[in-house]
């Protein structure tokens, strides 16, 4: 066990943004869900609804930002595993024009 015999949790978790058109993420309070968030605003809003007056959203003593920072609302769309495909079709190298022939000499 460590010194302080205590693991700290911030009281403020923000989970990662969910996937589909209208990505949000959850906000947690003392592991209460108050709601979900689209913007850094909408998690101030939280904090301060929870009382705290001028929430600094980048203490990491008060909030925790999972699966990304406060820039993060969105995730990439996940990786799709190759699919039987076709092979596509390739096209033939280029050609070079041929040299054009010199004309016919008549006597």
């Amino acid at each position: 066990m460590s010194e302080s015999g205590d693991i700290f949790h911030p009281p403020v978790v923000v989970r990662p943004p969910t996937r589909g058109a209208r990505p949000y993420r959850r906000v947690e309070i003392y592991g209460r869900t108050v709601g979900r968030a689209t913007s850094e605003a909408d998690v101030a809003e939280f904090v301060r609804r929870a009382g705290v007056d001028e929430p600094d959203l980048d203490d990491p003593e008060l909030v925790a930002w999972r699966g990304g920072d406060r820039t993060v609302w969105s995730q990439p769309p996940p990786e799709q595993e190759p699919a039987e495909q076709e092979p596509a079709a390739q096209e033939p190298p280029e050609q070079e024009p041929a040299a054009p022939e010199p004309p016919e000499e008549t006597p």
